[in-house]
């Protein structure tokens, strides 16, 4: 029967007086799930060897490709976990299947991000970078650090370096009130 049929049905049977009354006490269910609301939390209630198993096992498909490795990283980023050393090395040798030497790096700046705040950063990614450096040299994968993406290329702390004190005069920046050198 279809929705349109329900509702002139209803709409009939609303009509009588016992039955209206009985339609306005009972509301209808509603059975339409949001759309727009993200993830499900189903993995988050997993144990952690229940979570680091699921990923390890997406990362050592033989047929992955690169899409889902992109995917998968994607995934193992939207959750609030540093990965464990186990599942960084899945990742990388799956990226190193499909050959994509930034990707592998973009992970590894990724999970310095997650390690949290400097602080912490100074703690946790120095061990993870530790446990999995035997697998970076074998896989020939180098750190950010190591490529010097740590520190921006072209950052300037001194603004005063690239600005010679003539223009100051040039540009009249000299008669402004407060002007000092």
């Amino acid at each position: 029967m279809s929705s349109v049929a329900l509702r002139s049905l209803a709409r009939g049977l609303a009509k009588t007086p016992a039955a209206a009354s009985a339609l306005a006490q009972n509301r209808a269910i509603s059975t339409t799930t949001p759309v727009a609301a993200g993830h499900d939390d189903v993995m988050e209630k997993w144990p952690a060897e229940k979570f680091d198993k699921h990923f390890i096992d997406y990362f050592n498909r033989p047929e992955i490709d690169g899409w889902e490795v992109r995917k998968a990283l994607t995934e193992l980023h939207d959750f609030d976990v540093v990965p464990d050393p186990k599942v960084v090395e899945a990742a990388l040798r799956a990226i190193r299947r499909v050959n994509d030497f930034s990707l592998a790096v973009r992970f590894l700046e990724a999970i310095k991000i997650k390690c949290g705040p400097p602080k912490a950063r100074e703690i946790v990614y120095p061990w993870i970078i530790k446990e999995v450096r035997p697998l970076l040299d074998e896989l020939g994968i180098s750190t950010p650090e190591e490529l010097g993406y740590d520190k921006p290329e072209l950052y300037i702390p001194n603004p005063e370096w690239y600005w010679e004190h003539k223009w100051y005069k040039t540009y009249g920046m000299d008669k402004l009130p407060n002007f000092q050198i």
